[in-house]
């Protein structure tokens, strides 16, 4: 009996350990299994809508969200509309000059500015992520890295864009105030098939700005940041506001306090709007979570987005501050 015993004790013990063993690695496959995410590009003002159609084409085939933001808003730089790179409206010297960073799901990012005689800033800037120690290059110095990448030098001012500096010239006082009928930028973040999020973010500045003037766009953390476990920002208008508040980062950084992407986004523009002369300028913010969840705020009316996500690609406005 005692044998007997003994040998069910040792039964029991064995089908127990082995039914541990088996929950166990059920566990541990589900944790290994990456989940699917549904793919989202969002990016800012009426510009996004062809911008996202390119990168949804590599996001739609499993692409990384890395290459689906440059390739998107590759198509704006090289559009001729007056607003970002190709075309683009020039400082006050009548010089076009370019600004531009990008960021990835591991935290590397890469970022150019006053970047003069190249299409495609944001390829440049990713190649400052990639292929130097450094996080940004600016004038001359990006100039020359990007002929040594093989980049073409070209002339960016479009006989359309001179004409309306030349009147400006004659007919405008200088006045940094940016509003819905002169955007500059087009920010662009993307979740991917593998839950993995990116961003990108370029511009040609302020029209008629003194030369050498820097916003928000090539600033990582101000016109852009991307952090893989909570989410993507990005932003849009007067560049001196949005660095003052970091806001790209803070929004994130609201996120990860608890806040969806829409409430963050409306405490940043409520911090903007303690601001001197807040009234007089154009803000608008856009982020998207790990979850694909989306959000978007402004300053003022006129602020919008475009957002491609389960094969439709739209067009949505924007609620504001000072509605």
């Amino acid at each position: 009996m005692i044998q007997r015993r003994n040998f069910l004790k040792k039964l029991s013990a064995g089908a127990a350990a082995a039914t541990s063993a088996a929950v166990a690695a059920t566990f541990t496959n589900r944790a290994m299994a990456k989940p699917t995410a549904k793919p989202i590009v969002v990016s800012t003002w009426e510009h996004g809508i062809n911008a996202n159609a390119a990168a949804w084409k590599i996001l739609d085939q499993g692409g990384a969200a890395l290459d689906a933001v440059e390739a998107g808003v590759q198509i704006t730089e090289a559009e001729d509309n007056m607003s970002v790179g190709y075309g683009g409206l020039p400082d006050r010297d009548g010089r076009v000059t370019l600004d531009a960073c990008i960021m990835d799901e591991n935290g590397d990012c890469g970022a150019v500015a006053c970047l003069e005689g190249i299409k495609h800033p944001i390829s440049v800037a990713r190649l400052v992520m990639e292929e130097t120690p450094h996080v940004m290059l600016v004038g001359e110095g990006a100039l020359q890295f990007a002929l040594d990448q093989g980049f073409k030098q070209e002339n960016l001012l479009t006989e359309r864009a001179e004409q309306a500096w030349q009147k400006w010239l004659k007919e405008a006082e200088y006045q940094p105030i940016i509003n819905v009928e002169n955007h500059d930028t087009i920010g662009m973040v993307a979740l991917d098939a593998e839950g993995n999020l990116s961003g990108a973010c370029t511009t040609s500045g302020l029209a008629y700005k003194m030369h050498g003037r820097v916003g928000d766009s090539p600033i990582i953390g101000a016109g852009l940041f991307v952090d893989n476990e909570i989410g993507a920002a990005t932003a849009t208008g007067m560049g001196e506001a949005i660095v003052k508040i970091c806001g790209a980062h803070l929004i994130v950084e609201l996120m990860r306090q608890g806040n969806s992407p829409q409430q963050a986004c409306e405490k940043a523009v409520r911090r903007i709007a303690k601001q001197k002369n807040a009234q007089d300028i154009q803000i608008g913010f856009l982020a998207i979570s790990k979850q694909g969840e989306v959000g978007a705020y402004s300053l003022q009316p006129g602020f919008n987005f475009a957002q491609y996500a389960q094969g439709t690609n739209q067009m949505k406005d924007v609620s504001s501050y000072y509605s």
